[in-house]
This record gives structure tokens, sequence and C-alpha cells, in this order.
């Protein structure tokens, strides 16, 4: 099961109280005092794990607590800090305060590891407030209580390329041509109701894509990994079909594939069919209308009428869009468009710069 979405609560441990204690021993006239601090609370780590994909394991285990320090004990023994608590995530995943809306974290980078919940310091003993005119005190510090958050955590898929457009315009046909992804495929609107990725050798694609999209070569040469998106619709920014739901995992995207169905299966004109969807990413996050973008005609197959095709080339002409047709039934074009894809993301560069909310604190380690 695919989840995008979670909300945890997280409670660091509270520190050790320091302990009242004064030694007694025999032949040590005049001991003093002798209690120890208290333990530090366990603190709580968010780490992004390359082999996680989904937050399942946060949709039903929601309370997270650290362990608390140990309380201070005789002969200035200090109390045992607990143990800190390291929390899987995906890499992509993106922390928020549920209640202020702040970023807490955003753990792009494989083995990036952000503290979110620091443990309480422990409390003085007694021994601290010995003074040459106070010599026998009795007073004490309590722990200090860890830190807690209510936190929402949201899944922004790492993809290179995203594949946008309306229901059923051939984004899943086109992914399970071109690389090993093996999304559900029928002939009815929103068939794919969660995103897959799949990888793509760009150089090892064989002129006739449908034959298996070079699955078995092994001259891998340049690869990048395409995200196909559930359709989006109009409305969709405000939650219309499955809206911003999914809106969100075409942020990280460098490069946009969208998908226009101009076969004779549809009615819908093509040129209001790509101003729509363009509104809605737009409208969604206006960064979105600004990501390079391909236009690609679907189902050449099924297109005996070329009227349409020829009216979206035209517009993305005078849009000064790339523009490719293809039919990913007959492989007819598939080639020329995943080398295009290839192409135009050796010139973009890749956004490697964490978020600039993230802790200063927090560590990052490429695996």
């Amino acid at each position: 099961m695919f989840v995008d979405e979670a909300k945890i609560y997280v409670k660091a441990g509270d520190g050790g109280n320091g302990c009242v204690a004064f030694r007694r021993e025999k032949y040590v006239p005049r001991g003093g005092p002798s209690g120890g601090d208290g333990g530090t609370g366990g603190s709580i780590y968010l780490e992004a794990n390359p082999n996680d994909n989904t937050l399942l394991r946060y949709r039903y285990n929601r309370e997270f607590k650290a362990d608390r320090g140990r309380h201070g004990e005789g002969s200035n023994c200090t109390g045992h800090s607990g143990d800190d608590m390291t929390l899987l995530v995906p890499v992509g995943t993106v922390a928020y305060d549920e209640h202020t809306g702040e970023t807490i974290a955003d753990l792009a980078t494989p083995g990036q590891r952000v503290l979110i919940a620091h443990g309480g310091r422990g409390g003085r003993g007694n021994q601290n407030f010995a003074k040459p005119w106070h010599q026998a005190p009795r007073e004490h510090e309590d722990g200090n209580p860890g830190e807690e958050r209510h936190l929402r955590l949201e899944l922004k898929l790492l993809a290179d390329v995203g594949l946008v457009g309306f229901p059923n315009a051939g984004k899943s046909t086109l992914i399970s041509v071109i690389s090993a992804a093996r999304p559900k495929i029928a002939n009815y609107p929103f068939t794919t109701l969660e995103p897959n990725l799949g990888v793509v050798s760009a150089d090892s694609v064989p002129q006739s894509a449908s034959s298996g999209a070079g699955k078995e070569s092994n001259d891998i040469g340049r690869t990048f990994v395409v995200a196909d998106l559930p359709g989006l619709i109009e409305g969709a920014h405000e939650g219309a079909g499955l809206g911003i739901r999914f809106l969100r995992h075409v942020e990280r995207t460098r490069l946009l594939v969208h998908l226009i169905d101009t076969s004779d299966f549809t009615d819908a004109d093509p040129v209001h069919s790509f101003e729509v969807i363009n509104g809605e990413l737009r409208a969604f996050n206006e960064s979105l209308g600004e990501k390079p973008m391909i236009v690609v005609a679907t189902k050449l197959d099924a297109t005996p009428d070329r009227a349409r095709l020829v009216e979206l080339r035209n517009f993305c002409a005078q849009c000064q869009l790339p523009f490719y047709a293809i039919s990913a039934a007959t492989g007819e074009g598939v080639r020329d468009l995943v080398l295009a894809i290839a192409d135009a993301l050796d010139k973009i560069p890749k956004s490697t710069a964490a978020h600039p909310d993230a802790p200063e604190d927090s560590q990052q380690a490429t695996v």
C-alpha cells in the first residue's frame, strides 16, 4: 500500500532528577553532599532511508516516545542517559509542525538525519550547590521535560520526470513500455490510484520500444526516474478528483512531460486540455508552471484523423514547447521521445540543496 501522508506524535525523553544525598562512610568525617546529577533524556531523529518508499509504518503506529534519563544517585553517581530514537522515513519526506505549519525538516538526501525533538536536560544533584558558607545543601533540580511535537509527514517522490495529463491519456502505458514498472492499465478514467516510479535507460531503448524498452540490455547509458501520476482534472488544485493528494509529487521533478490524447476516442480539444492541466499546475504551485515541459500527443495508432494533432503541434510551435507524437502500443515515436527527455535532463542541473528551514545540525550522508 502506498501511503504518502501521516500524522505522528513524538515525545523526547525527560531528564532525570538530581539526587539529594550525603556521604556516610566509616572513617570519613564530614563526608558532605554526594547527590549525583540526573541523566539526559533521549532525543528523536528522522533519518532518510533509501530502502523505504512509503509512510505505511506510520499509518497505524502514531506515538513515539524516547527513553527518559535516570535519576541521579548517591556517591556522586550520574543517572544513565536515555537512548535516542531514530525514525526511518523515505527519501523525499518533509516534516511539518501540525500546529504552526512550519517546515521542520526536508529529507531529500539518502542518509540525512535531522533532530526533531530534543531530550530534556538532567537536573543537578545537591553536590553542585555546596559552598563554603553552605556545606550541607539539600537543594536539587528536577530534570527538564523532553520536547514534544505533533508532526505531519508528507512524502514527495524524488523523480527526474513527471508524467501529467488527463485521466486515460496513456501515462501508465508509456511508463510500462519504457521501464520495468507495471502499473494497472485499463480503458477507464482514474485507473491509476497511486504514483508509480520507473527507471528508464535512455540509450538502450530499442527502435521498437514496445518490445521491452531494453530491459534486458546491459548497456545502461543515461538513466532517469519517471513518475507516473494519477490523472488530473479541472479543479484538481482544490481537491477535485484525486486532487492535491498527488500534485505535490511533481514539485521535485526537473522536467514535466504532458501527455494529451488526440485519438478518435475523445472529443476533447487538445489545446484546451493543455491549458486546463497547465492552469491546475500553476494554481497549485506557481513554480510548476515554470518547469521545463515536453508536450506529447498519444495514441497515434488510433488517430486516423490528424486534424487535432496538427492543431496541437502548431500551438506548441507558437509557445516554443517541444512536441512529440507517439504510440506506446506500437512503439512509434517512443525512442525519439525518450532520447529527447534524456537530452533535456542533461541541460537541467540537479538540485541537491536541502530545505532552507532544515535544522543546521542535521547530518547528511550520501550512499
